[in-house]
């Protein structure tokens, strides 16, 4: 297991109802953490840490693109929280 991946998540409309982080789990078996989220009923966006081994990790990134998210990887960047 390498350290966690701190990405910015960024999920559309219609996607907001859909449990997206349990899915991870499940379907990846990878470790989320989220620092921070905020969501409405048209969008929403989570800062997640994400755990595990690193092919499963990279799947599920590869898994969110797909499903519509938006994600960028924040390593480097700060966040307090």
């Amino acid at each position: 297991m390498s350290s966690p991946q701190r990405l910015f998540v960024s999920f559309p409309e219609q996607l907001v109802p859909r449990p997206m982080v349990y899915e991870l789990v499940k379907r990846f078996d990878v470790i989320p953490n989220i620092r921070r989220a905020d969501v409405e009923d048209h969008s929403g966006w989570m800062i997640l840490e994400l755990g595990g081994q690193p092919a499963s990790c990279e799947a599920a990134i590869n898994w969110l693109r797909e499903q519509g998210c938006v994600v960028d990887d924040m390593q480097g960047d700060i966040i307090a929280g």
